[in-house]
């Protein structure tokens, strides 16, 4: 398991924004050298933990629970068959393309090491947006995105310090309950009835989708 690539977004003007400025940081390229992530700040006010890295729009993405998203390289190549077109790292407006490692399978709570610094924690999947839709150019790819459920996984930072392309990946913990970052996403988007199950990941859930858990669960059971 490795890092295959860091990406960094500028941003940059588009006319698939509902941004006030008009402006989008999902267009990221890979960058050489090493980048530092750290923890940027509670969503809405903290962006990327990426140093360089753009995030726009605070409403929506960055801050701590977001800090870091991360997508296989897997992943990227099998949407590459189905498109019919090449996928760079950094497509999916992803900051960390991944070799060998599960990311939408990976558990909520999961931590990864990278390098011989920093270590990660898989907080949730990621949601798309008219922005993503937009910046990939493709009829229906918010509809497709979701019924395919490769969402990649957000990841919050839990130790700080400087990772590089070509960097090693460590699972270092694996947490014993069975929710990852995929079925998180199912739940919070078409399989609403999956939400009692995403209490077992506890506090390691990203707080929108824990709210959500223990709001249907109030409501519904569980």
């Amino acid at each position: 398991m490795r890092l295959l690539s860091v990406n960094l977004g500028r941003a940059k003007a588009v006319p698939y924004t509902d941004h006030p400025d008009g402006v989008t940081g999902i267009d990221k390229r890979p960058v050489e050298g090493p980048v530092r992530i750290s923890a940027p700040g509670p969503k809405g006010v903290g962006g990327s933990g990426l140093a360089g890295d753009m995030v726009c729009s605070l409403r929506h993405h960055g801050g701590n629970d977001q800090a870091v998203y991360a997508v296989a390289r897997e992943d990227l190549d099998d949407w590459e068959r189905e498109l019919g077109r090449a996928l760079a790292a950094g497509a999916f407006g992803e900051n960390l393309t991944t070799v060998g490692l599960d990311v939408s399978g990976a558990r909520i709570g999961e931590r990864w090491r990278i390098g011989p610094e920093v270590v990660l924690e898989v907080t949730s999947g990621r949601i798309p947006c008219l922005t993503f839709q937009g910046h990939m150019g493709e009829q229906r790819w918010v509809k497709r995105f979701t019924a395919k459920a490769a969402t990649g996984a957000y990841l919050r930072v839990i130790e700080p310090g400087e990772v590089r392309a070509g960097d090693a990946i460590e699972i270092v913990h694996v947490p014993e309950h069975e929710v990852t970052a995929r079925m998180e996403f199912q739940a919070t988007t078409t399989h609403r009835e999956l939400l009692p199950r995403l209490l077992a990941a506890g506090d390691a859930l990203h707080p929108e989708a824990l709210a959500a858990a223990r709001k249907y669960v109030e409501r519904y059971g569980g």
